[in-house]
Parts: C-alpha cells; sequence; structure tokens
C-alpha cells in the first residue's frame, strides 16, 4: 500500500467520485478508500483527493497515476514510508471509532 519514493512516500488509494461527502473510508484490497463529493470529470475529483489526502497527512501530495481512474498512486512528499504508514494507520484509528 505504501512504498518508498526517492522524495517521499507513494501510496495508493481507491477513489469513489460523486459521494454524498468526502470521506477516508478505510482499506479497500492493498490501497485507502477514499470518498470524494466532487464528480468525476474535469479533474475535480483529483482535485478533491489531493486536498483530502493533504489535510490528512499535513504533507504537500501530488498524483502520480491514474488520473482518469478510481485507481491511483499519491505521493506524500517529504515523509518516509515508515512515517507514512503511522499516519495511515492513525487514521484507520479514526474511522473506526467514527
Amino acid at each position: 500500500m505504501i512504498t518508498p519514493h526517492s522524495v517521499g512516500a507513494v501510496l495508493e488509494v481507491w477513489v469513489v467520485p460523486g459521494a454524498t461527502r468526502d470521506q477516508l473510508v478505510g482499506p479497500h484490497g492493498d490501497a485507502l478508500k477514499v470518498r470524494v463529493a466532487a464528480p468525476a470529470e474535469s479533474g475535480k475529483a483529483n482535485e478533491a483527493l489531493l486536498k483530502q489526502l493533504k489535510g490528512a497527512f499535513g504533507v504537500k501530495v501530488e498524483l502520480l497515476t491514474g488520473s482518469g481512474s478510481r485507481s491511483k498512486r499519491v505521493l506524500l512528499l517529504g515523509v518516509t514510508p515508515d512515517e507514512a504508514r503511522q499516519k495511515l494507520t492513525t487514521i484507520y484509528n479514526e474511522v473506526a471509532s467514527s
């Protein structure tokens, strides 16, 4: 789910556009499932995804692959894979308790 990159860590994400609200859902196979309210048109869902991940991880993010797909790879800049995994564990715990 999280792999190393020369400038950070890469996160596998599964996106559900057009949802009723923005939400980090939890694991989806080897990816993080994320719902975004934005529609999958003109890059709106991708923008909403990146904004949500930036807020959740507290770092700059970039879309690496999957701009036209639900399956995406997102670069979390300036963090190690271990730091990203720790934050992801925190996110999963918050999702499970809500």
